[in-house]
C-alpha cells in the first residue's frame, strides 16, 4: 500500500462519514505527508520517497501525469482563497513551493526549491526564487 492509493481509496468513500479523514491521519502518521480525501487527483499520480514532507491543499486539482518530488507544498495563502491548479504532464523537483490563486499549464517542468507565485504557461522550465520561466516550447520527458 502507498500513500497514493489510500488517498484514492478515502477518495472514493468521501461521502462515508468519518473513514476518509481516519484514512487522511493514517497516511500522514504512516507516509509523512498531507494528502487529503478532498484533492483531486489525475491518472498516473507519483510522488517520490513515499511522499515524505509532501503536503498538498485540498481544493488543489491535479492533472495526469504529475511527478511531485519530495517535501513539496502545493496550497494557497492565508489572504486567498483560491489554490493551484496543476495541468497534464508536470515534474515538480524538491522542496518546491506553488503558493496561490495559479494555473500551472502542460508540460512544465518547476526545478528544486522553485517558489512558483505566478502562473506558468504551458511548455515551460521555471527556477529560482520568485520562479521565472528559464526555457520555453519544452516538454517534461526532455527532463525527466
Amino acid at each position: 500500500m502507498n500513500p497514493i492509493k489510500l488517498q484514492r481509496l478515502s477518495h472514493s468513500i468521501k461521502n462515508i462519514p468519518l473513514i476518509p479523514k481516519l484514512i487522511t491521519y493514517i497516511i500522514r502518521l504512516v507516509f509523512g505527508c498531507y494528502l487529503p480525501y478532498q484533492l483531486i487527483l489525475g491518472k498516473n499520480f507519483v510522488i517520490g520517497y513515499g511522499g515524505i514532507g509532501v503536503v498538498i491543499h485540498h481544493r488543489s486539482v491535479i492533472g495526469n501525469n504529475v511527478h511531485v518530488d519530495q517535501n513539496v507544498t502545493i496550497g494557497g495563502t492565508s489572504k486567498k482563497n483560491a489554490v493551484p491548479v496543476l495541468g497534464n504532464d508536470i515534474y515538480i523537483g524538491a522542496g518546491a513551493k506553488i503558493l496561490g490563486p495559479i494555473t500551472i499549464g502542460n508540460n512544465v517542468v518547476i526545478g528544486a526549491n522553485a517558489v512558483v507565485v505566478k502562473d506558468v504557461p504551458s511548455g515551460s522550465l521555471v527556477v529560482g526564487v520568485p520562479a521565472k520561466i528559464k526555457k520555453s516550447n519544452i516538454l517534461k520527458s526532455d527532463y525527466v
